[in-house]
């Protein structure tokens, strides 16, 4: 393959006043070592692959793709337009294993879907870093509504604080990820007496029915005839989904009251903590029937997030963690913008 260079001395000019400046030229950035139309380049290309290989493939030093991606993330980030924002979702991802956490917050509004605003942390603070961005880019914390999260209080605290108007629906998904706690701890508690009956099923309790292979349902089948209070606690949960199911939110909040009575006169006791969380925090449980609102959006949006993690692996900064969200997730499209004739 053969390669071209072209060289071009940049202008520099001497004033008394502001000291040497360089001459801007039209095809390239200041300070930077790349034309516009090679910048270009690599922001399209990072968007499919990881940064180490593209670094590889184009012949230069990761730490100056990083530059170049920091630089066009960060400015479509403070470019955004947030007006007219009134639901959000909240969400936290972990950056590195029990150690290091982002907060993710998102637009719900059904034209927009992305999420809008990426910060350390995941205490009350972060929502009072979202408010001031979102004050900053046209939007009004005020005019938030409606947010959708899990059932945090550090969370909590921040809505109430600084999105003074805005209701809370607590996310169905960690809902229900609170009942497959319990049930997991059923399960390892009884694990105890009938460790092989129990062996390797963690994951056949955690699935819906209709995720099951055949093999799987097979197994279930035969463990659901077992006098295992990890098989109750496990038919409950199914039964704990007809909350959700039903249309209706006078009957869907009739129905959970009569599934929590039902359930403590079980002898299940993780479920009964889990009733417990569910009257503490009744009202935002309830409200996901009147909002039909959830961070569905962001649990889809996870597994761009964690292939964003796997793109950012070697690189041990949470801001490169937070660009490539912005990146995968922000339907920011960065780069530089090239006039077509």
């Amino acid at each position: 393959m053969t390669e071209a260079y072209l060289h071009a001395r940049v202008p520099r000019v001497d004033c008394p006043e502001h000291a040497t400046k360089q001459v801007k030229v039209p095809w390239a950035r200041g300070r930077s070592d790349f034309t516009l139309l090679f910048e270009a380049l690599m922001m399209a290309m990072v968007k499919q692959m990881p940064v180490a290989p593209l670094a590889a493939l184009l012949g230069e030093t990761d730490q100056k793709i990083w530059r170049v991606v920091h630089h066009y993330v960060d400015e479509a980030v403070e470019a955004q337009n947030l007006e007219g924002m009134t639901e959000a979702a909240v969400d936290d991802t972990s950056f590195q294993r029990g150690q290091s956490y982002v907060t993710a917050f998102a637009d719900l509004r059904a034209q927009e879907r992305r999420v809008v605003f990426v910060t350390e942390g995941r205490d009350h603070e972060t929502v009072e870093q979202f408010a001031g961005f979102l004050g900053d880019h046209g939007g009004d914390p005020e005019a938030i509504g409606e947010v959708c999260q899990d059932m945090s209080e550090a969370y909590q605290k921040g809505v109430r604080e600084h999105l003074p108007n805005a209701e809370i629906t607590f996310d169905r998904y960690h809902v229900k990820q609170k009942l497959s706690e319990a049930i997991d701890e059923v399960r390892r508690a009884e694990a105890k007496q009938h460790k092989q009956l129990l062996k390797n099923t963690r994951y056949l309790w955690l699935k819906r029915p209709a995720n099951l292979s055949a093999k799987q349902q097979d197994w279930l089948d035969q463990l659901l005839q077992q006098p295992l209070q990890t098989a109750r606690a496990y038919e409950w949960s199914l039964k704990f989904d007809d909350f959700y199911a039903l249309a209706d939110p006078d009957q869907a909040e009739e129905y959970l009251r009569r599934w929590i009575e039902e359930v403590r006169e079980t002898e299940i006791h993780p479920l009964h903590k889990f009733c417990e969380t569910l009257e503490a925090h009744w009202d935002g449980v309830i409200r996901w029937h009147h909002t039909q609102v959830s961070n569905g959006l962001l649990e889809g949006l996870n597994s761009l997030i964690q292939t964003a993690k796997r793109r950012a692996r070697g690189y041990r900064t949470q801001r490169t963690y937070k660009t490539m969200i912005y990146l995968v997730a922000g339907k920011l499209n960065p780069g530089p913008q090239l006039a077509c004739t």
